[in-house]
Parts: structure tokens; C-alpha cells; sequence
């Protein structure tokens, strides 16, 4: 899997690209948690979800927010990481021109980053937001939403409760032709820690293949 440095609005910052041989493959970004919580683009549900958009055909990108690793800059409480997720799919989209489909993954802080990168972005075609922490941000931005995508959580899950959750799909009226997905994962906790992993990666792999057979958005 090769390192990447690609340039972010306050520097470098730092990624894993792994292609697929197909030039018209679908992207996939993956966002990770909270830059000031040990977040990085090698959490085991980042890492996880990485793999489990690669064995689905895609050409997929996961990268460290500024100030995490070797990527540039300091946190800015969500706004410059929203911009490092924008210059992010930038990149991405500048390697692969041909592409249909682009999705975009998130886990907690980088599901919330991920959903405003979905109101920016038209050609994001769907989204996968795992644990998104409606309890701690505003996700009101989302009305409506654009895309059709999954949320899923744990339901032993403290640091994002299950009930605020639900309220935050409930919200997320189907418009018409976008269909939010809710799934929950019984006794998993916020980081979908031993037997839930699996269970995590073989949901979002049966949704977002199903999507892929699909031709509505």
C-alpha cells in the first residue's frame, strides 16, 4: 500500500492510496475520529473499512487530518479538517478521472466531517457513517440530505448514545429518491471492539454492494 503526501490547505498532509488495476474503478475516501482523541487514519475501524472498500473493487484513500502524523497544520475544531477531506477527495479524483461512483466513509468526528463533505460535493454517490456522534455536534446541516448512505451504531455504544442516534435519522426524512439506511449492532460499543468488527465490515460491504447494483443514487 503506498504512503502518499498530497498538498492540504495549511500543508502536506499525509495518506494511504490503494488503487485498483480498473481505470474506471469507484473512490473511496475514509475519514477518521477526532484528531485530539488519538484519532488517526490507522484506527481499526478506519484501517477495517479501508480494506473492506478495497476487496469491493475500489480505489480507496484514507489520510491523517493536520496535525496527526505527519500531515501539516493543528486541529481547527472541524472546519480545516472539512477542507483536508475536500483537498482529499481532490486528490483522489484527480488520479482517477473515469470513475462513476464516489463514496465517502467516516467513523465518529469523521462521520460528521463526512456528512458536511456530502452537502459540498454533488458527486458523492453515497456515504457510510459509522458511530457519528450526533450527541456532541450539529448535524442539522443535513436537510436535506443529498445522497442515500448508511448509518450505523453500536448499541452499548457511551460515547455517542444510541437514542441520539435515532433521533438524528429520524430527522433524515427520505427525500425523494434518497433512502437513509439505519442498521444497529447489538452489545457493540463506539469502536466496534473484538466479534462487532465483523459484523461492522460485513454490513457495510452487503449495503454498499447492493448500492453498487443499483443504479438510483
Amino acid at each position: 500500500m503506498p504512503e502518499v503526501i498530497f498538498p492540504g490547505p495549511e500543508g502536506r498532509l499525509e495518506g494511504r492510496y490503494h488503487p485498483q488495476k480498473e481505470k474506471d474503478a469507484p473512490i473511496a475516501i475514509v475519514l477518521h475520529p477526532h484528531p485530539q482523541f488519538g484519532g488517526t487514519m490507522n484506527n481499526k475501524v478506519v484501517y477495517n473499512l479501508h480494506y473492506a472498500f478495497y476487496n469491493m473493487g475500489f480505489t480507496v484513500l484514507r489520510f491523517n487530518f493536520r496535525g496527526v502524523g505527519r500531515s501539516q497544520g493543528e486541529y481547527d475544531q472541524g472546519i480545516g479538517e472539512l477542507s483536508d477531506a475536500a483537498s482529499a477527495l481532490d486528490y483522489l479524483q484527480s488520479m482517477n478521472n473515469n470513475s462513476k461512483h464516489c463514496w465517502v466513509a467516516g467513523f465518529s468526528f469523521g462521520a460528521w466531517i463526512g456528512m458536511q463533505l456530502l452537502m459540498r460535493r454533488p458527486e458523492i454517490t453515497g456515504f457510510i457513517s459509522v458511530s457519528p456522534p450526533a450527541n456532541m455536534y450539529d448535524f442539522s446541516f443535513l436537510a436535506p440530505c443529498p445522497s442515500s448512505g448508511l448509518v450505523i451504531n453500536g448499541t452499548s455504544d457511551r460515547v455517542a448514545p444510541p437514542a441520539d442516534t435515532t433521533a438524528l435519522v429520524s430527522k433524515l426524512h427520505e427525500q425523494k429518491g434518497i433512502t437513509i439506511t439505519h442498521q444497529e449492532v447489538p452489545g457493540a460499543d463506539h469502536f466496534f471492539q473484538d466479534k462487532h468488527m465483523d459484523t461492522l465490515i460485513t454490513s457495510v460491504t452487503d449495503y454498499v454492494k447492493r448500492r453498487l447494483t443499483e443504479t438510483s443514487r
